[in-house]
């Protein structure tokens, strides 16, 4: 069991110090109770379990001692109540939106959360009439005009992992309560180690704990954290019907992530913020979406209610798609894939969303995830990059080649 840790103790204690538990004989590892099923002495203490099955010890799908462990360092964390690991960060956001919602309520949704979950919003509109309304949310008045009645959710994403644009946690939640609104957040990006919703007020976070928690990019997982009477709900209507649940040898992956979480996100912050930097100054650059630079124009805000900054940004080119696309093709630290959070930088290439691009001019958007490679050889990648793109000639910008810029 998880020695009780008070809210001022540094992260790095919290997150490698544990009191010796003498029901695992001492092990400094949390063991991995790899079994489905637990027995009983006799049929007393089995009915009893059987009165609450999210409490007790009765079946893997409900719970396990390991992912137990899990759920617990990560509540601490979160500085919230309860919280539940899943099979992807998927499966929690679906299990939660599925649990807290029903036919004929009402969501406002920011526009740039993650695309599965505008998409499974959608779906929950059309099968079961529930109302979606997708606003900007860079102003508080954007979820205050979106009320309605009926609104049951405000759901959040901050920063959006697009154009890493920040919605106002503390403004917002006070405006939901008030208005008796439930308030979730998708928190991937800056991790319990620089932003905690709760204690802004906020209902639920959400993580994909796939990305920085994990930290390997070898093992899928989600979480849900919030108040105990929140997670009940969300236990038995999500997490225990949907069955998308967390395995026990896939907590231990992410037990082990999370011992090293404060020290590699120290390192993936500096690394972000330097190759921010750097590629704020390039000519060939119009815009970098980071928001621990001071040229963002949500900086004051990042100040206020982050801690850190997470090392996934973007930037905007001048340079056509299919040009960036063959830049992003020269580099040789950046493999191109989505799923960020590892050890490894990734690069992807998308079109600028229309807002931001209402005369087609700027058609590039690069999203960059910098891992935990040298700084400086980064650096020197990308350059030896523009140095090959700026030598191609321009080609048009296709019309076929403006999707949205993949999470």
């Amino acid at each position: 069991m998880a020695e009780s840790k008070g809210p001022d103790e540094s992260i790095y204690s919290k997150v490698a110090h544990d009191q010796v538990d003498p029901r695992h004989y001492g092990a400094v590892a949390m063991p991995i109770y790899q079994n489905s099923l637990f027995a009983f002495e006799n049929h007393e203490s089995f009915d009893l379990a059987m009165r609450d099955v999210l409490s007790a010890t009765v079946y893997s799908r409900g719970n396990n001692p390991t992912v137990s462990y899990l759920e617990s360092r990560i509540a601490e964390l979160e500085q919230g109540e309860q919280a539940r690991c899943f099979a992807s960060g998927m499966a929690a956001i679906a299990s939660t939106l599925h649990a807290l919602l029903k036919s004929g309520d009402h969501v406002v949704c920011v526009k740039q959360a993650y695309g599965p979950t505008r998409e499974f919003l959608n779906e929950m509109s059309e099968r079961y009439l529930v109302e979606v309304t997708y606003v900007d949310g860079s102003r508080l008045s954007d979820f205050e005009q979106a009320l309605r009645p009926n609104t049951r959710i405000i759901y959040l994403e901050s920063p959006t992992s697009g154009l890493f644009q920040l919605q106002d946690l503390e403004g917002v939640a006070k405006l939901a309560k008030k208005a008796g609104v439930l308030t979730l957040i998708d928190s991937s990006w800056a991790t319990p180690c620089f932003q905690r919703p709760l204690t802004l007020g906020i209902d639920v976070v959400l993580h994909s704990m796939t990305k920085y928690l994990s930290g390997h990019s070898d093992c899928l997982g989600g979480v849900a954290v919030g108040q105990a009477s929140i997670m009940n709900r969300i236990g038995n209507k999500g997490y225990m019907l949907f069955g998308g649940i967390m395995t026990a040898h896939t907590a231990s992956l992410m037990i082990r992530g999370l011992r090293t979480l404060p020290l590699r996100m120290e390192r993936h912050q500096k690394s972000g913020l330097a190759i921010a930097a750097y590629l704020e100054d390039h000519p060939l650059v119009n815009r970098v979406n980071h928001p621990g630079l001071q040229s963002h124009p949500q900086h004051a805000l990042s100040r206020k209610q982050l801690d850190g900054y997470g090392s996934l940004f973007s930037f905007e080119s001048k340079l056509p798609v299919p040009v960036m696309k063959r830049w992003a093709d020269s580099l040789r630290y950046f493999r191109i894939g989505v799923s960020w959070g590892g050890y490894e930088s990734l690069v992807t290439v998308g079109a600028t969303p229309d807002e931001r691009n209402p005369d087609g001019g700027n058609p590039s958007v690069v999203r960059l995830y910098i891992g935990l490679e040298d700084t400086a050889e980064l650096i020197g990648d990308l350059e030896q990059a523009w140095l090959a793109a700026a030598n191609e000639p321009l080609e048009p910008h296709k019309p076929d080649e403006t999707q949205e810029l993949a999470r």
